[in-house]
C-alpha cells in the first residue's frame, strides 16, 4: 500500500475532516472524532454505500429513510456491526456537510448506534462508476461480507426492506444479488396523467423480465462484487454490466437469472423523469450505456482467455490504468462498423415487444401503449446516442430536475 503523500485534519467539534491525498486522486473523509475509539477490535459484516452527488436538497430525507431502517435493530440484535459511507463525489453544494451531520446525530442519538458507524468519505473526481470502484475496492472494510449500494435520491419506504434482502442472500446460496422493487414517485399520485401512466406501463413491462438488477439499490456477496471493475468510460448502465458478470458467473456459461433474487416484501421510490425531453435524455444516456455494455461483454470480454476472465477486475483496472483510452476506441470501432443507428447492439428497438409477450391478455392490452411509445422513443433516443458516441462523448449525465419528492415521504 502506497503511503500518502499528505494528510490534512481539519477538527470542527465532534467532527473531523481528513483529505487524503495519493497517487492519482485524493480522498476526504469525514467522521465522528468520538467513534473512532469505538471502532477498534470491531469487525463489519455489512457495508453500506451511499452514492452522492450534489444531493444537498434530497438527500436528508433519503438518509432519514435509511436510519428508520429494521436492518440497524436485527444486526444489534445479531451483535453484527455495520458501516455506512456517503461517497460524495465531485459534489459542489453541501451534500456532505448535510450527510455529516445526520450521521452525526444517527451515532448519537439512534436507539441501535452500536450496531453501525457512519463517515462521509469526499472524492475530486465526479462520476457513479469511480465512486463505485472507491467504495468497493478501497473505501468499504475487507472483512465485510455483504455490500449494499445505492443512490442518494431514493427513499425507502418500507422499514424491513434492507433487512429482507440481507436475508435473501443469507436464505439462497445460489444468489449473488439481493434486489427489491424500485417503484416510480407518480405510482402514489391520487391523479395520474397520460404521461404517469405510460410511465407506469413502461416500468410493468421492464419489471416483467427475470433477474433485473436496478442499480439504485441492490445488495451484493462482497467477494462477487470485488471481483468487478467498472471501467471509467463506461459511463452509464453499470448495473446491466454487473448483472452481465454476475448472472453467467463472469462469461462462463448461459445467463442464469437466478443468481439475481427479489426479496419480498422490500421496495423504493424514485423520482422518474416527467417530461418528453427529460424522458428523451435519459433514454439517450441508457442507449449508450448499454452499447458500451455490448461492446464489453459480448465483444472484448468473451474473447479474453480463461487466465483474465479469472482476474477480471485486475485487468480492466489494468487497462484504465496502462492505457486510458482502450475503451473509446473499442467504441469508436463499433460505431464505425455500424450502419443504422438503430442496430447499436442486440434488440435495442423490440425489447419492449418482446415483454410485452411475457404479460397475460389483459396486461398486454394494458401495456401495449407504453411499447409502441417506447420503440418510438428508442428511435430518437437511439440516433441521439449515436451522434454522441459517434463524436467520441461517453461521459453523459443530464441533469435531473427535482419537483417536491420530498413531499411524498409522508404517504410511503
Amino acid at each position: 500500500m502506497e503511503t500518502p503523500r499528505a494528510l490534512d485534519m481539519i477538527k470542527m467539534g465532534s467532527i473531523t475532516h481528513y483529505r487524503v491525498s495519493l497517487p492519482g486522486f485524493t480522498v476526504a473523509i469525514t467522521m465522528q472524532s468520538t467513534t473512532i475509539k469505538s471502532e477498534r477490535g470491531e469487525s463489519v459484516q455489512v457495508s453500506i454505500g451511499i452514492v452522492a452527488r450534489n444531493e444537498e436538497a434530497g438527500i436528508g430525507a433519503m438518509l432519514r429513510s435509511l436510519f428508520e431502517q429494521s436492518v440497524f435493530e436485527e444486526l444489534d440484535r445479531r451483535g453484527w456491526k455495520c458501516e455506512i459511507l456517503c461517497v460524495a463525489n465531485g459534489c459542489t453544494d453541501q451534500t456532505a456537510a448535510v450527510a455529516a451531520a445526520i450521521f452525526d446525530m444517527q451515532m448519537s442519538q439512534n436507539s441501535y448506534h452500536a450496531a453501525f458507524r457512519a463517515r462521509v468519505v469526499e472524492l475530486t473526481e465526479r462520476g457513479k462508476i469511480n465512486a463505485w470502484n472507491q467504495f468497493v475496492h478501497v473505501l468499504s472494510a475487507k472483512e465485510a461480507r455483504f455490500l449494499f449500494l445505492m443512490d442518494s435520491d431514493i427513499l425507502i419506504h418500507r422499514r424491513e426492506t434492507l433487512w429482507n434482502m440481507l436475508r435473501a442472500l443469507e436464505e439462497d446460496a445460489q444468489a449473488h444479488i439481493a434486489v427489491d422493487r424500485p417503484c416510480k414517485h407518480m405510482q402514489f399520485k391520487s391523479r395520474k396523467s397520460l404521461w404517469d401512466r405510460l410511465s407506469l406501463a413502461a416500468a410493468r413491462l421492464t419489471s416483467s423480465a427475470e433477474g433485473q438488477l436496478c442499480g439504485q439499490l441492490y445488495c451484493i456477496r462482497a467477494h462477487i462484487a470485488r471481483h468487478i471493475y467498472l471501467p471509467k468510460d463506461l459511463s452509464a448502465c453499470e448495473d446491466g454490466f454487473i448483472k452481465a458478470l454476475v448472472c453467467t458467473d463472469f462469461l462462463t456459461h448461459a445467463v442464469e437469472p437466478q443468481r439475481i433474487r427479489l426479496a419480498e416484501g422490500a421496495e423504493h421510490t424514485f423520482e422518474a423523469y416527467a417530461s418528453p425531453a427529460a424522458i428523451v435524455k435519459n433514454q439517450k444516456r441508457q442507449i449508450m450505456g448499454q452499447t458500451i455494455v455490448h461492446i464489453l461483454v459480448d465483444g472484448f470480454l468473451k474473447s479474453r482467455p480463461p487466465t483474465e476472465r479469472a482476474r477480471l477486475a485486475g485487468v480492466l483496472e489494468e487497462k484504465d490504468r496502462t492505457d486510458p483510452a482502450w475503451l473509446k476506441r473499442l467504441i469508436h470501432q463499433h460505431i464505425r462498423h455500424t450502419r443504422f443507428w438503430w442496430r447499436l447492439y442486440p434488440e435495442m428497438n423490440g425489447l419492449g415487444f418482446k415483454r410485452l409477450g411475457r404479460l397475460k391478455l389483459r396486461e398486454r392490452l394494458a401495456c401495449l401503449p407504453a411499447a409502441v411509445a417506447g420503440s418510438m422513443l428508442t428511435l430518437v433516443s437511439g440516433l441521439l446516442a449515436f451522434e454522441a458516441l459517434k463524436a467520441g462523448s461517453t461521459d453523459y449525465w443530464p441533469q435531473a430536475r427535482r419537483r417536491g419528492f420530498q413531499r411524498i415521504h409522508s404517504k410511503l
